[in-house]
């Protein structure tokens, strides 16, 4: 059974949750938001750090002018090593480690030169070029061209479509554990929230950046070429206003090329994380990538990790009629959250949305990526999950289920419970998986 702690946690989040979707209810306004929030007020943020402090930098982009969508990057210090020199360096580090005196600052000194291209380096160059307004003295990828390339995982948070946002202290948090877990760039996307933007916004969103992040790597080759194959220009960890000259670059004059996007990301290993209603975003994005075929390329879906998905239905299962009751999210407000989320002329909890087993949802399960699917025993939701899984292992999916016992839902990505041993095997396990498909070579552990 869970503890003492996390039950009282669990009436007390209860009582705010229902509080705040009856504000929804009562401020809801008859027409709806395009542009839309991605946030609330009474959400705790975290401001993006571009520094490798904890080995993860982290940046924020609105990717869509004409909506809130937007994104931030946790691009884990790994990124910085170039693959033919990572033994080098490892061996380097082995050699300053013998000699025991002395070899402290040698060592230190050693790894600061890794860190050249962060906020926290400081060059003559740098220090000189200080006062100048025209340069950007961020991150910027190496001009060599060689930058090690990372599998690129697109997250979806929870909150039950009315709450939560990508820059929340708990999910960079979380979003920080899995960048460095997995060794991939995380990109956290923040899209709309209901009630201001019904569905299909949210979903919308998710696959607006899977076509976005296609599209910045066209435009990496593009500027390639233009460039003679130098990739990026930078100047000693600066990038100059003229160095967007041989940029691809909109009306405004400004480069439409993402950086750490463009040197680091490889997006034909992309694989989607989903958090409670995140999940069910990151199975629409997976129908929506299969639709869309080759017209995505070079991106490549390779996996997707549903985290306690928010599935519901009609007829309930076992699990929804013994645990109706269960901690943080019990079904009453899950079912007020779909009223608020899906249209009123479209409400039914067998809605595409909402229930994974209704027929002629999409595309044929058999062309679903490989799934993972985190579900708690402690949670209503757990039955509907599992039985989705089955059914993509009998169209020979690869898509085990792991069960968590004495867990509940978000127990791998609720403020409260993200520091638990539990939380972190969770995050262990899913970079096991994880890897078994963004791994060149492959990996040898399997489920």
């Amino acid at each position: 059974m869970p503890s003492v702690g996390v039950k009282l946690y669990s009436v007390f989040f209860k009582f705010l949750l229902k509080h705040r979707l009856q504000n929804r209810i009562q401020s809801e306004s008859s027409s709806s938001d395009p542009f839309g929030v991605t946030t609330r007020p009474e959400e705790s943020v975290s401001p993006p750090n571009p520094l490798f402090t904890d080995g993860v930098a982290t940046k924020d982009i609105h990717i869509d002018p004409l909506t809130s969508l937007s994104l931030r990057i946790f691009l884990p210090e790994s990124a910085l090593t170039n693959n033919n020199n990572s033994r080098n360096a490892v061996a380097s580090d082995l050699l300053l480690r013998r000699n025991s005196h002395g070899s402290s600052n040698s060592l230190s000194s050693h790894k600061s030169e890794s860190r050249r291209s962060s906020y926290a380096h400081t060059t003559t160059a740098t220090a000189s070029s200080a006062s100048d307004s025209d340069v950007y003295r961020g991150y910027a990828p190496s001009s060599s061209g060689k930058c090690r390339k990372l599998p690129v995982m697109l997250q979806f948070h929870g909150g039950g479509w009315v709450s939560g946002s990508n820059d929340s202290v708990a999910n960079d948090v979380f979003c920080r554990r899995m960048a460095k877990n997995c060794d991939v760039i995380v990109l956290a996307v923040g899209y709309r929230l209901a009630p201001e933007s019904r569905y299909p916004a949210a979903c919308e969103d998710g696959f607006k950046v899977l076509q976005w992040l296609g599209k910045q790597a066209n435009l990496a080759e593009c500027n390639k070429s233009m460039c003679g194959g130098g990739g990026l220009r930078r100047g000693e960890g600066v990038m100059k206003k003229g160095d967007v000259s041989k940029h691809v670059v909109d009306g405004f004059g400004a480069s439409l090329v993402e950086p750490w996007i463009a040197s680091h990301a490889d997006t034909s290993r992309c694989v989607l994380l989903g958090v409670s209603c995140g999940a069910n975003i990151a199975d629409y994005v997976s129908r929506k990538a299969i639709e869309a075929g080759q017209n995505l390329d070079p991106v490549k879906v390779v996996a997707q990790v549903l985290m306690y998905p928010f599935f519901i239905g009609t007829v309930p299962t076992q699990s929804e009629i013994k645990q109706a009751n269960s901690y943080f999210y019990d079904k009453p407000m899950c079912i007020l959250a779909w009223k608020l989320f899906l249209p009123e002329e479209e409400f039914s909890l067998d809605h595409p949305a909402a229930n994974p087993l209704v027929p002629n949802r999409g595309p044929p399960l058999k062309f679903m990526p490989p799934t993972l699917t985190i579900v708690a025993e402690h949670d209503w939701m757990r039955d509907r999950a599992i039985a989705y899984s089955e059914e993509l292992r009998k169209v020979n999916v690869d898509a085990p289920v792991l069960e968590y016992k004495d867990a509940v839902h978000e127990f791998a990505t609720l403020d409260m419970l993200l520091r638990t041993p539990q939380a972190q095997a969770c995050a262990e396990d899913i970079a096991i998986w994880v890897k078994k498909y963004i791994s060149l070579r492959g990996h040898e552990f399997s489920y």
